[in-house]
């Protein structure tokens, strides 16, 4: 499990990038410790030993989102 912080949250120039399977995810969010947090979840191919087991958590802040929203904006002209 992750939670993304701003800080820590920096770009890389790959010399070759892939294209993943596409994965099952599900999201929530919650409030801890007076923040509210927004999860994703992502799951493992279902072939997998334990079929259904989360592969991946981030959880992403209000300061995150921001960034993210952001960075989403730039990069896909929207």
């Amino acid at each position: 499990m992750a939670l993304l912080d701003k800080n820590n949250f920096n770009p890389i120039t790959k010399n070759r990038n892939t294209v993943h399977d596409v994965a099952s995810a599900t999201y929530t969010s919650f409030d801890y410790d007076g923040k509210r947090l927004f999860q994703i979840d992502t799951y493992g191919k279902s072939d997998r030993q334990i079929s259904g087991k989360i592969s991946q958590s981030i959880q992403i802040d209000k300061e995150m989102a921001e960034e993210i929203v952001q960075l989403l904006k730039k990069t896909f002209s929207i």
